[in-house]
């Protein structure tokens, strides 16, 4: 598989330019008549979704599968320890996932550990299989929603990543930006995530989404490269 091309945005940004990858990607959304909806994950339906509702005010019904898996490979103990540059590291791993819901375009990878307050406490669907967003009321959802089902805080791999947490070594979680839905999916870091919570902090994450045209996006990474210029001067 040929390798995209990578823009540098500064520390903990970069955009992936995904080439020779045409067709849909393996995890993609497909829509039907009467405001249905299904996140396919190759063969798999991994989410089914209706939308309920008149006018602009609508709630999109959830049912998750316990068919999705996560695109990249477990997190290795000694990577938690070293300096590890996940934004590069997960940029990288998506390239080579078999999974994953990379195309051919513009993918923006950006650290993030600041949230608007509700989205990962009132926003964040913590139950499981169903769910109910409200995607226009308000200026949306912009919430965050598991792929899988949730372990209990005190569940043993949860405890691991406590103390990661902790100490500070916990590798990031890996969002998936959804425009129309107006949020985030959780990609891999399940476990991660819940023990950030448990722990009472955000969790530190890695922020997937795709990047608009060519010139919306040559005036954001101007403008993101003459910020971080500053900041290095």
């Amino acid at each position: 598989m040929n390798k995209g091309h990578r823009e540098l945005l500064g520390p903990g940004r970069l955009v992936l330019n995904v080439r020779s990858r045409s067709g849909p990607s393996a995890l993609r959304f497909e829509t039907a008549e009467g405001g249905r909806l299904l996140l396919r994950q190759g063969e798999r339906p991994v989410l089914l979704g209706r939308a309920e509702g008149d006018g602009c005010c609508r709630d999109l019904a959830l049912h998750r599968l316990d068919d999705y898996r996560s695109p990249l490979p477990p997190v290795r103990c000694a990577e938690t320890r070293g300096r590890t540059d996940w934004t590069h590291r997960y940029a990288r791993l998506l390239e080579e996932a078999a999974d994953g819901p990379l195309h051919e375009g513009r993918w923006r990878l950006t650290r993030r550990s600041v949230f608007a307050p509700g989205i990962w406490t009132q926003d964040f669907v913590d139950g499981w299989p169903g769910g109910s967003l409200e995607l226009y009321c308000g200026g949306g959802w912009h919430g965050v929603l598991p792929l899988r089902r949730l372990s209990p805080s005190d569940a043993p791999r949860v405890k691991a990543h406590r103390k990661r947490v902790r100490d500070g070594t916990a590798a990031p979680v890996l969002l998936w930006w959804v425009t129309f839905l107006d949020g985030w999916l959780i990609l891999d870091g399940h476990d991660r995530a819940v023990a950030a919570l448990a722990e009472g902090a955000v969790p530190e994450c890695v922020e997937l989404a795709r990047v608009g045209d060519e010139e919306h996006w040559r005036r954001e990474a101007d403008a993101l490269t003459g910020a971080h210029e500053q900041r290095m001067e």
